[in-house]
């Protein structure tokens, strides 16, 4: 069976985001006011076959731990639902 995952993987909270803090300090210069904070990170969307939606959340989390997301400086949060 075909499944499909969405998986967001962010900076963990405890560590600065120079990309985010760049973009939060450069919206004022677009006319944007009241941005207090901006995290940037990723937003993957994965299509994949198993036997079980339990199966397929095992492969999506032995993926987000094994190549797509780094445990030391990022979270990871990830669903997955039945495909067509």
């Amino acid at each position: 069976m075909k499944y499909i995952a969405e998986i967001d993987i962010m900076p963990l909270k405890e560590l600065l985001d120079p990309q985010g803090k760049t973009v939060s300090n450069n919206m004022k210069n677009v006319d944007i006011d009241g941005v207090e904070d901006v995290r940037i990170g990723k937003h993957i969307k994965m299509t994949l076959s198993a036997d079980s939606e339990d199966a397929a959340k095992e492969k999506v989390e032995v993926a987000c731990k094994k190549i797509l997301a780094n445990p030391i400086m990022e979270a990871y949060t990830y669903t997955v639902v039945a495909g067509e």
